[in-house]
């Protein structure tokens, strides 16, 4: 479990509450962690403006929405200066197909997420909008055969 000294045991639990279903209601949060509600409502408050709670979102099942396939993808660009980064990450954030990019070490210079409904439309996606970036000089394609894992759950 991850502790921070500004964060002390019962907004730890609060924050495992909220995380496993942010649809609780205060009432609930509060007989959970055994505190009245106005002690509750401030320590959740504090943690929103803190920064520790981002927002609130409902998790979507990107199968029923036809998004079936997840592929990894790892983009090696021409050059690793300033300019082709900014450059890639502005496209990136146009691209409602990557659901997350990151900027890592080793062979490859990013590591993207991309769900898409099937191998044709993540081609399509692939050879008109990935590919065709100015300071892309390599992709590798990781299709994901089972997902064994996938959580939102941070360990608090």
């Amino acid at each position: 479990m991850a502790k921070n000294t500004n964060l002390d045991e019962l907004d730890h639990k609060i924050l495992q509450i909220i995380q496993n279903d942010s649809q609780k209601t205060l009432k609930e949060i509060s007989e959970q962690v055994n505190l009245s509600l106005s002690p509750t409502h401030d320590r959740i408050k504090r943690m929103e403006s803190d920064g520790y709670i981002q927002g609130y979102v409902a998790l979507l099942n990107r199968k029923k929405l036809n998004l079936g396939l997840l592929v990894h993808c790892q983009v090696t660009l021409e050059k690793q200066n300033r300019k082709n980064f900014s450059e890639f990450e502005a496209a990136i954030l146009n691209f409602p197909e990557v659901t997350s990019c990151h900027l890592v070490s080793g062979n490859f210079d990013y590591y993207l997420n991309v769900v898409s409904a099937d191998v044709e439309s993540y081609n399509q996606f692939y050879q008109e909008k990935l590919a065709v970036l100015p300071s892309v000089a390599h992709i590798s394609t990781l299709f994901v055969m089972d997902e064994i894992k996938q959580t939102t759950a941070l360990p608090v």
